[in-house]
């Protein structure tokens, strides 16, 4: 639910569009290849709250995905094609197939053993990452990964701004698609297994079979934000399938509010700029982390709902929509 009225949010929603297409005219290089990585983070926040804000499922093993997907794309840019699409196509199976069987053993536990189950993949995962060598290149990471190249016939983005429409339009496109989803009664499934998992059980809905399904969708959608990683780093280490990228992912879905898309994107937003940006101010330079607990902790006392639980003042609503 937005808590903005139709008038308010059709403005936000040009507003936050046109400010998205005309950044790269009006912005530098470096906050460009900034904006690319909060959109490929937001992609992975939205893939962390399909589990924890639909389904119920908090989880801090998305960051194995996401590395899946990105040491994937860099394998096959390296090896065997520049072709983003491709590239995205392939992370997304890649990451989905390796969440098949984590997920199996994931979705049999709930709350507390859950997380944990999650948190042991994360880490296993990142294991993998460091001693896998011969393909991996441990803790050295993948590097000389050439542009991406969108769709065959098209040239090769080495530019920030070309790399950062790219990553846009394929934010767009999921954000839509996972959008659809929210309406569909595979979601609706899912938040009755969130609310009242006995209950939907007791009906005749397979629950576990619904939860591995979303389970390795959005193990999916991590894979691809990894791949869009790539295609904007060109460098992948062990480190971005880490314990830290899964507990910010985490975090900023708490922060945009838990069950909430357009959430969990501010959420993501604010988590990367206070670490990239705030924390490199000089006042409190090196106190990123820091200022995200604080921000964590003000999330929770004054906005149990996040950033998507914020409402306008009534008589401000109405003014608008008159």
């Amino acid at each position: 639910m937005s808590p903005f009225g139709p008038s308010v949010r059709r403005l936000l929603v040009t507003a936050v569009a046109v400010g998205l297409a005309s950044a790269p005219f009006v912005l530098g290089p470096y906050t460009i290849g900034t904006l690319s990585r909060i959109l490929v983070f937001a992609l992975l926040a939205i893939s962390v709250n399909l589990l924890t804000g639909l389904t119920g499922l908090p989880t801090l093993g998305q960051s194995a995905y996401f590395g899946v997907g990105a040491y994937t794309a860099a394998i096959v840019a390296t090896r065997l094609t520049d072709i983003g699409m491709l590239q995205l196509l392939i992370a997304a199976g890649v990451s989905a197939l390796v969440a098949v069987p984590t997920g199996w053993l994931a979705v049999r536990a709930r709350g507390v053993v859950f997380l944990m189950l999650t948190l042991a993949i994360g880490e296993i995962a990142y294991s993998a990452a460091v001693n896998w060598k011969s393909l991996t290149n441990g803790t050295d990471g993948v590097s000389g990964i050439p542009p991406v190249v969108p769709l065959p016939g098209m040239p090769a983005l080495e530019l920030d701004g070309l790399v950062y429409f790219y990553v846009l339009a394929v934010f767009l496109v999921l954000f839509a698609a996972v959008s659809r989803l929210g309406s569909t009664p595979f979601a609706l499934a899912l938040r009755g297994i969130r609310d009242n998992e006995r209950r939907m059980s007791a009906i005749g809905y397979p629950t576990r079979r619904y939860a591995l399904t979303v389970y390795c969708g959005a193990g999916a959608l991590a894979g691809v934000a990894g791949a869009l990683w790539v295609s904007v780093q060109r460098f992948v280490s062990p480190g971005d399938a880490g314990f830290e990228i899964a507990a910010l992912a985490l975090l900023a879905v708490v922060i945009g509010g838990s069950g909430s898309m357009w959430g969990a994107c501010a959420g993501a937003a604010l988590v990367w700029l206070t670490r990239d940006y705030l924390g490199n101010l000089e006042a409190v330079a090196g106190r990123g982390p820091l200022l995200l607990g604080l921000f964590f902790v003000i999330a929770v006392y004054t906005l149990p709902r996040g950033l998507a639980g914020v409402r306008l003042p009534p008589k401000l609503t109405r003014k608008r929509t008159a």
